[in-house]
């Protein structure tokens, strides 16, 4: 008896299944590690579920969270469609952040620009900071996973010297950006949570990339270049002009998200402006299946589970990093979902006759 695997196409419901199949798998084994932490399962999601959407302040605080996780996971989204493997998302954010916080706190720029100014800034320095890998490999043939990885950590340093240098307060010596004007703080639309401008944003960003991947004829130009990059450029496509745009506007997303923590949540810029939301935008793209309707489910998940495991951790004592490790779970059982729903495998019974 031996396996044969032959590759099939599936179906639609069976492709919006796998992700609720892989959640559910990533829970079943994060159960484990929570009762080999000494805690109830049960109890243990119960109060995450509580904790997440069990009131008006626990629902805004989620959705709150999911703001960068759908910007992170759309600018993931673009990028990944035209086999851009841009994991810079992390740095796109912290110069989104930092260009968001300068103009933020500039006096002569007229009140009700600040807001309009925050957004553009954070767009465009989010997009040149993905132009430059897009050009290496473009031009260069530079792999782009090291070099938008390494611009991450580059980023990094650079705003860690900021925070320490020129931003430093001389007064009482916290490393922080000044904090932004009044003016430049966004707008809140329910008075007491943080259910702040920078959510509408987001969540109109899923419409309007969901709008261009499937109803224009660039978003169909991506989809091909992204499935088969000879055969679009042997169908006249500029598949170099096709893939920079989606670099670009990858990094733009990415680099509005660091606006709206800015803008919305922390008012500076602080050394966890980020807390991994660039790499957790992968998770949430992937989850998705690199579909834009499935952006904000996924991101709500992921936000949910940062929201929730922190009052997990308080009243089990079971260590707040179960979260990141769900995520991982979670990008694991999806990968390994995805790559045996191309499959079907089939027994079949050899016989063997004896050797001669």
């Amino acid at each position: 008896m031996r396996l044969v695997a032959s590759t099939r196409k599936i179906s639609r419901l069976q492709n919006a299944f796998l992700p609720l199949v892989a959640v559910a798998a990533s829970l079943v084994i994060c159960a484990l590690l929570i009762a080999l932490a000494g805690a109830n399962p049960i109890t243990a999601f119960g109060i995450m579920l509580s904790a997440a959407f069990g009131g008006k302040f626990a629902l805004t605080e989620t959705l709150a969270r999911a703001a960068p996780l759908v910007l992170s996971g759309l600018a993931a989204l673009v990028a990944l469609r035209t086999r851009f493997w841009n994991i810079g998302g992390e740095g796109q954010i912290l110069v989104g952040a930092m260009a968001a916080a300068w103009i933020g706190a500039r006096t002569s720029l007229p009140a009700p620009l600040l807001v309009p100014c925050m957004l553009v800034a954070a767009a465009l320095a989010g997009a040149a900071l993905a132009a430059l890998p897009a050009t290496l490999k473009l031009k260069l043939g530079v792999d782009e996973v090291v070099s938008t990885l390494m611009l991450n950590f580059i980023v990094m340093y650079v705003m860690m010297a900021l925070l320490s240098g020129v931003w430093k307060d001389p007064v009482t010596g916290w490393t922080d950006s000044p904090d932004i004007l009044p003016a430049a703080e966004f707008p809140v639309f329910w008075r007491g949570t943080r259910l702040h401008l920078g959510v509408l944003i987001a969540f109109a960003a899923v419409v309007a990339i969901g709008v261009m991947l499937q109803r224009t004829t660039f978003g169909l130009s991506m989809k091909i270049v992204g499935e088969n990059p000879k055969a679009a450029q042997h169908a006249g496509l500029n598949v170099s002009r096709i893939t920079l745009f989606a670099a670009l506007l990858s990094g733009a997303l990415a680099g509005i998200a660091g606006a709206g923590e800015v803008g919305g949540t922390q008012f500076q810029v602080i050394a966890s402006i980020s807390s991994g939301y660039g790499y957790a935008g992968i998770v949430v793209a992937m989850l998705a299946r690199l579909s834009a309707a499935g952006i904000i489910p996924a991101a709500l998940f992921l936000a949910a589970l940062t929201t929730g495991a922190d009052e997990m951790s308080r009243q089990t004592n079971v260590p707040f990093f179960i979260a990141d490790a769900m995520q991982g779970i979670s990008l694991i059982a999806v990968l390994v979902a995805m790559t045996l729903s191309r499959y079907e495998i089939k027994f079949r019974t050899v016989e063997r006759t004896p050797h001669s």
